[in-house]
């Protein structure tokens, strides 16, 4: 009977060691356009490589990198633990790794595979001190039951302070502690009965500034996650994860200092005075010593604080001068002169308090996606807009950087037109022309000032912002994709011109490229092209889908976006598309244009902003042809359009039901409406 007990005990102990000793699996990359053959010197030297992988996980600290074979042959390979994990089971990690990695990915020259606790990875080029950052993969709880229900977005706003206050620790880190680790753990209090823990983790072969690079992609792909109790970014160089449990040993992340115990003689009642005077004394000099290093810290904290302040802005500043390039530099310039070819004026921000007094909330022009505008007028009378992003805010930096490095380069008269910035204390702010008009959707869609828009004006906006979206996509030395056209991102001057605003989720394509593909979708829905809305692929066609469902808009006055709700869960696509099918486009006009209008351009336009919605993105027109056509006397022929892409039938909202989607924003940017594919 005891041998029975101690048999099962020995065999549960077995079985928790083996499953120990196994890593939780996430993601692997097997990179299939590159194969070797088997029993190849390529095959050799990677299981060369794996196998010192193992036997030297041991080594340091988690981390390990090696080499083996000669060109063409060479294969380099990395080992990487969670900084919690001891290296007994990282060693037991990395073997299970290398096992698991090799079954998966059995001829591929490079690949690499994600754990819970480890990460492994070899390829035929030099992947060691180089910065990929690209997201390969995420860390998704799906597994754990709790009670705690994130709800109204807030557990999201948590997760992204916490995750910027966690790379903000791991640099001030390595900026006073070179040889210290780059990992930081922080835990915050979402509410009374819930905490939130969050790791972040740099591998330490690339440098500080790659690192903080690294993650601050990875905390803007947290966009990933949203609605997770727990969740994580996966990168070969950083990774960000976080739960509401401690996922990770908090006590080898985090050891507590010993407290002070001195030995002291207790065996007589006659030390007992003495001892009372010591620990006196100790606490006495304990307290003087905890408020001067509480003070060191405070202070040393404060010129963290303003050396990071100052490091932004002078980062900014070196974007806006050309010194150094942005995220899509190197698909974009192919070694053009990145000098100062456009000097960009800096302004004080004392005038800029002075033209807008001091940002009131009077002279607000609105709320863009990353921050309030602003008008302000400077002492020689002359209007601008001021865009203000706080320094605090993790959130839209890249936004802004990306914005002031395209809107510089640019100069077409139906752009708007970038003044200058301020990158002074801790304020971001560009300074844009001012539009007196403000932007097209005031005017389109408000009965009362819709009337100011007469057909001529309308047809007059509709070739401005064509003529703007063609020389982003093909009169710019650079090839550049909107991303965000909407009527909210038309700007009108003082004779209703139109001028494209708002760069911020704008890519720029090399002369060799004419899509690419994201997994963070940003944008508006209603606007957005279903190929990029559904797989995150976009291209010159995605703008030219948007400028079609704008155009149809400028028309009918009618916003695609909740359009659904008015008329039998129709979108305005479909609508138009129907009532242009049956030759009653004519119908589709804002009732406000029928005195002004001309019957054969506005169903001209509405058969163009058909062709520019639909499904297929290679039959769409590009903006060239399109201002072809609108520039024509009606003598070409133009193509039959085939249906719009979306239909919205079965998003009708009951009277009695309510619709919380409704105007809803997520994490990546995009504003949400209730879309359902046909």
């Amino acid at each position: 009977m005891t041998f029975t007990i101690l048999l099962v005990i020995v065999l549960f102990w077995l079985s928790l060691k083996s499953e120990a000793q196994q890593p939780t699996y996430i993601y692997h990359v097997c990179s299939n356009t590159t194969t070797f053959t088997v029993n190849s010197t390529y095959q050799a030297n990677r299981d060369t490589v794996l196998s010192w992988l193992v036997s030297n996980t041991t080594r340091g600290d988690g981390f390990y990198n090696t080499t083996a074979g000669s060109s063409p042959d060479t294969v380099y390979g990395i080992s990487h633990c969670r900084v919690d994990i001891n290296t007994t089971f990282c060693q037991a990690y990395i073997n299970f790794a290398s096992e698991d990695l090799t079954r998966r990915c059995p001829v591929e020259k490079t690949a690499i595979i994600y754990y819970g606790e480890c990460l492994l990875r070899y390829s035929n080029r030099t992947i060691v001190s180089v910065l990929e950052d690209s997201r390969i993969g995420y860390w998704l709880d799906t597994q754990r039951n709790t009670s705690f229900i994130p709800q109204d977005g807030y557990f999201d706003q948590v997760v992204s302070a916490a995750a910027v206050i966690s790379m903000n620790e791991i640099l001030n880190r390595a900026e006073n502690q070179p040889s210290e680790k780059r990992f930081a753990a922080v835990e915050t209090r979402v509410s009374a009965n819930q905490k939130l823990y969050i790791l972040e983790q740099c591998s330490p072969d690339i440098s500080d500034t790659d690192c903080r690079i690294c993650l601050q992609r990875s905390i803007e792909n947290l966009s990933c996650c949203v609605g997770r109790q727990g969740g994580g970014v996966l990168n070969p160089s950083c990774n960000v994860r976080y739960d509401i449990y401690p996922f990770y040993n908090q006590t080898a992340i985090a050891p507590l200092p010993p407290a002070p115990a001195p030995e002291l003689e207790e065996d007589t009642q006659n030390n007992s005075n003495w001892i009372t005077i010591l620990v006196a004394s100790l606490s006495a000099t304990f307290g003087v010593a905890l408020i001067s290093v509480s003070g060191f810290f405070i202070w040393r904290r404060r010129n963290n604080q303003e050396n990071r302040e100052n490091s932004q802005g002078a980062q900014l500043l070196d974007l806006v001068d050309g010194r150094i390039p942005n995220e899509h530099s190197t698909e974009t310039f192919s070694g053009e002169n990145m000098g100062k070819s456009q000097e960009l004026p800096s302004i004080q921000l004392d005038i800029l308090h002075a033209a807008t007094n001091s940002f009131s909330h009077n002279n607000k022009l609105g709320e863009g996606g990353f921050g309030p505008v602003y008008k302000g007028t400077l002492a020689d009378g002359k209007e601008i807009a001021v865009k203000r992003l706080s320094g605090t805010s993790g959130q839209g930096l890249v936004e802004l950087k990306n914005e002031v490095m395209l809107i510089a380069r640019l100069q077409h008269r139906n752009l708007v037109k970038l003044l200058g910035c301020c990158l002074e204390k801790n304020e971001n702010l560009l300074v844009y022309e001012f539009m007196h008009n403000r932007s097209l959707d005031v005017f389109l869609f408000d009965p009362n000032l819709s009337a100011q828009l007469d057909w001529q004006k309308r047809l007059v906006i509709i070739k401005g912002i064509a003529r703007g979206i063609m020389y982003l996509h093909e009169d710019s030395r650079l090839r550049i994709i909107h991303r965000d056209l909407k009527a909210s991102n038309v700007l009108l001057d003082h004779k209703m011109n139109p001028k494209i605003s708002d760069f911020g989720m704008a890519r720029i394509f090399g002369e060799d490229r004419n899509e690419a593909n994201t997994k963070r979708v940003v944008g508006t829905y209603g606007y957005m092209a279903p190929e990029y809305a559904m797989h995150g692929l976009f291209s010159i066609k995605s703008d030219v889908f948007s400028f079609g469902v704008l155009l149809l808009e400028i028309i009918s006055g009618r916003k695609n976006n909740g359009f659904h709700l008015l008329l039998s869960g129709e979108s305005l696509l479909t609508f138009a598309w129907k009532l242009w099918s049956k030759g009653a486009g004519m119908e589709l006009i804002d009732q406000c244009l029928v005195p002004s209008s001309v019957a054969s351009e506005v169903l001209k336009c509405i058969h163009i902003g058909l062709l520019c919605v639909q499904e297929d993105p290679s039959v769409r027109p590009t903006m060239s042809s399109v201002i072809y056509m609108l520039a024509s006397d009606g003598t070409i022929s133009l193509s039959r359009p085939t249906e719009p892409a979306f239909s919205v039938g079965r998003a009708i909202v009951e009277p009695s039901q309510s619709n919380s989607n409704d105007g809803a924003c997520s994490v990546n940017e995009v504003t949400i409406s209730n879309f359902v594919p046909r």
